[in-house]
């Protein structure tokens, strides 16, 4: 498939190279940048190895350690990461449809440097420009993904304005526990066209980047492909509680409680928030939303001619990933419970 075959073909790339002539003298030894900088993508989505070699003028320092400083633009957090590395190789995730900078230095410590570290002043430096490929005004918007109640996960995206007709969208993903990027194996239709994809029965690793790419084809030529990264754990949406209950005791008190919903989400991991509605004998209605880790909440002094409404939602909390969707709100359950409440909506 030729939307397929453009992912692990980037040899088309432009490549822009910049190394520095300039170089540290250390004892008389001179600490150059690495040299012969090379990008290579294994056809992972954007998770790209970076490789290169010993400046020539080191070859025969053996006794001399050497380590190397790669510095690299984080696409999805528009920062620069550095890491040091006694390697010639090292491998991150980049968004393709972004520029992708890399550089990297040497350092040298050991007995030709009295003990001490030293890094060559300067660096070598590959840009890679991201593709042109693709119709403009064609990538796929509002990409979402959403783990439902950690049982399944499923991701969403709309159709450009300007995407021609009968066109066909593709959706890839890649982890570190599979050799080759793989195609949805169960698409989501949506007034007959592709719109999602429904991962039940494949298995999804968590705290581990997925990539996703969405491409694909059309009258026009190739679509403009989408890329991009998460970890299924900062994408739950908990199960909707079935039901609260309500129970009044000694001075005027009224507790509502509920149970957590069925499922793999451990119940330390979620936090709640209630909504509260109280009816006065006015009719004016005052709500207010209460945040609490507990799966109960106790209202003192409440008054016979007050009507109290309640319902609940969940999310995971900060301890158990980095963020979470807000779970369906319950329905409403209300004190005392002869009549509905008109004046409630959802939303």
């Amino acid at each position: 498939m030729a939307s397929k075959s453009w992912l692990t073909h980037l040899a088309t790339l432009m490549l822009l190279v910049l190394t520095s002539r300039e170089s540290v003298r250390c004892n008389g030894l001179t600490v150059d940048p690495p040299e012969d900088l090379v990008i290579l993508d294994p056809g992972h989505l954007g998770y790209l190895e970076i490789t290169w070699s010993l400046p020539a003028s080191l070859i025969n320092t053996p006794e001399c350690p050497k380590l190397y400083q790669l510095e690299y633009f984080n696409t999805y957090k528009d920062s620069w990461t550095a890491v040091r590395t006694p390697q010639r190789t090292y491998s991150a995730q980049f968004d393709l449809m972004r520029e992708v900078r890399v550089r990297v230095y040497t350092l040298l410590n050991g007995p030709c440097t009295n003990g001490t570290m030293i890094k060559s002043k300067n660096y070598t430096e590959l840009v890679q420009k991201p593709p042109s490929t693709g119709v403009v005004g064609t990538a796929v918007q509002d990409f979402v993904c959403v783990y439902h109640n950690m049982k399944y996960m499923e991701c969403t995206w709309g159709r450009s304005a300007k995407m021609p007709a009968n066109s066909q969208q593709n959706l890839y993903f890649w982890h570190k526990e599979l050799e080759h990027a793989e195609e949805c194996s169960k698409y989501l239709i949506k007034n007959g066209v592709r719109s999602g994809c429904n991962f039940t029965g494949t298995p999804l690793p968590d705290f581990t980047d997925i990539n996703f790419c969405v491409n694909g084809s059309s009258s026009q030529g190739p679509l403009k492909p989408t890329f991009t990264s998460l970890q299924i754990q900062n994408h739950v949406k908990p199960e909707t509680v079935d039901k609260l209950h309500l129970k009044t005791g000694p001075d005027a008190q009224l507790e509502v409680h509920w149970d957590s919903p069925v499922g793999r989400i451990p119940g330390h991991c979620l936090e709640w928030e209630v909504e509260h509605n109280q009816e006065g004998p006015d009719g004016k209605i005052a709500s207010e939303q209460i945040l609490t880790k507990q799966m109960s909440l106790t209202l003192s002094s409440i008054h016979d001619k007050e009507r109290h409404c309640f319902r609940v939602r969940s999310k995971l909390n900060k301890y158990c990933a980095d963020k979470s969707f807000w779970s369906g709100w319950s329905h409403p359950t209300c004190h005392p419970a002869m009549s509905t409440n008109p004046h409630h909506e959802s939303h």
